[in-house]
């Protein structure tokens, strides 16, 4: 297999001093290449045999190497996963099915977070950098959902996103109602109902058998409603809402649409333009193999003139280091939704897990994620397991939950085998990523059903 060179190896490089690097007998991806132009860097290439310039002898970089699906008409094969698992040390000799809470420690994220220690250490304070760091990581967020980076806001958690959210409702508009769901995590439903104070009233889209019915949305979004926020994956159970027949419900009574997309980003393509989404949010401790303490928003530019959060601070506003405390000046883009300094180690390693999500392609992704899901709920199924997740792919993100009697308990229990699963409520969620394989489904299986029937 040949070398791939990507664009995080060129900025390792340069952040190793490089001002060129040799590879031999390569495949250049074009986000490398131009990156390289743009650092002013060289990338020489020599034919296998060939013997290096005695000036760049011994001091090559060294290049990882992996599949690269950066192509939207390339698949990934079981070949594929394989080779990706070299990324993930714990995957050795761990099968990692709880992506749905927690991704596993990538090489690269790792290596980022160092970058950030090593640069503390040596340079003692360096904010420019850090501080490059986080608009970079707005950057690689935007192209995940194909926005704008001027669109995006950086948080420490989706919790703080909603809140900010919430803060810039105008509260003297005659709409008073905002409807969300049953599906939500709790902490969505928690902020909306805090909310209730300034006179907003909350309705809730009820859950049935797991799912909910579009045409509830029908019911339940009006033309009082100011705000309908929703979930892309039920994080019970994995069931997948349509979005963008959610928004056209709401755009056609006069609400806007905010979606939480921590349980489908990384495994689902998200177009927020094509999907008419005025609003998202999304964590990167699970399908986006970042670290807890980061979370990014989208807003769209067409609406941001009118939404003014009362969840603000100094970054928040057109020029941070004015320092005038007598004036709010807001920015004049999603910047307005940033608060305080911006958590700039977490940067580190949330850009590092998404440039991977972005070179696989999330199109990519959710094909494969499409077949592990149907192949973990026959799996389940051929064991007499009680799936409780949709049967069909399509309608599902990664996670497939089946219903066990003392979930946590059953999840100790395969961690004990070596499985990391996750416990929620009256289930266990696996939950795979691109690069687990059948066979680790397959294994997983066969050891719940040793556990639930023993």
């Amino acid at each position: 297999m040949k070398t791939i060179i990507t664009a995080w190896d060129i900025e390792d490089a340069r952040s190793n001093g490089k001002n060129e690097i040799i590879v031999e007998d390569a495949i250049i991806t074009e986000m490398a290449k131009d990156l390289a132009e743009k650092l002013g860097m060289k990338i020489i290439t020599r034919g296998s045999g060939e013997k290096p310039n005695e000036r760049y002898s011994g001091s090559e970089i060294n290049i990882r190497e992996h599949a690269d699906f950066s192509h939207k008409t390339l698949r990934i094969t079981e070949e594929d996963a394989e080779k990706w698992k070299e990324e993930f040390p714990i995957l050795k000799d761990i099968i990692h099915v709880g992506n749905c809470s927690q991704g596993p420690q990538a090489k690269r994220v790792r290596k980022a977070i160092e970058r950030y220690l090593d640069n503390w250490l040596t340079v003692g304070m360096d904010w420019d950098y850090w501080v490059q760091e986080s608009i970079k990581a707005k950057e690689e967020f935007a192209k995940l959902i194909n926005a704008d980076p001027s669109e995006i806001a950086i948080s420490t958690s989706v919790s703080e996103a909603t809140a900010s959210v919430a803060s810039s409702l105008n509260p003297h508009l005659n709409k008073k109602k905002i409807v969300t769901t049953e599906a939500d995590f709790p902490t969505i439903g928690h902020i909306w109902l805090a909310y209730q104070k300034y006179g907003y009233k909350v309705d809730f889209v009820p859950v049935k058998n797991g799912e909910i019915d579009l045409n509830d949305y029908e019911k339940y979004i009006d033309e009082d409603t100011i705000l309908t926020s929703v979930t892309h994956v039920y994080y019970q159970n994995g069931f997948r809402q349509d979005i963008e027949k959610i928004a056209d419900i709401a755009h056609r009574r006069g609400s806007m649409i905010y979606v939480d997309a921590y349980q489908s980003l990384g495994t689902v393509k998200i177009d927020v333009k094509k999907m008419n989404i005025d609003m998202l949010s999304s964590g990167n401790l699970k399908y986006l193999l970042g670290i807890p303490g980061i979370a990014f928003l989208y807003v769209s530019k067409d609406i941001i003139p009118y939404l003014k959060p009362a969840v603000t601070g100094w970054f928040g506003q057109e020029n941070p280091f004015s320092f005038q405390i007598r004036y709010l000046d807001y920015a004049g883009d999603a910047r307005r939704f940033d608060t305080g300094t911006p958590p700039v180690l977490t940067s580190f390693a949330a850009r590092a897990g998404m440039e991977i999500i972005n070179e696989v392609g999330t199109e990519n992704i959710q094909e494969r994620i499409e077949a592990l899901s149907a192949h973990t709920i026959n799996a389940a199924l051929s064991r007499g397991l009680e799936v409780v997740s949709p049967r069909d792919p399509k309608r599902k993100g990664a996670t497939t939950s089946i219903k066990v009697d003392d979930p946590h308990k059953v999840e100790e229990l395969l961690k004990e085998n070596r499985i990391i699963a996750s416990a929620r409520g009256d289930v266990i969620r696996i939950a795979p990523h691109f690069f687990t394989e059948k066979k680790d489904l397959e294994t997983v299986m066969d050891v719940l059903k040793r556990i639930i029937h023993k």
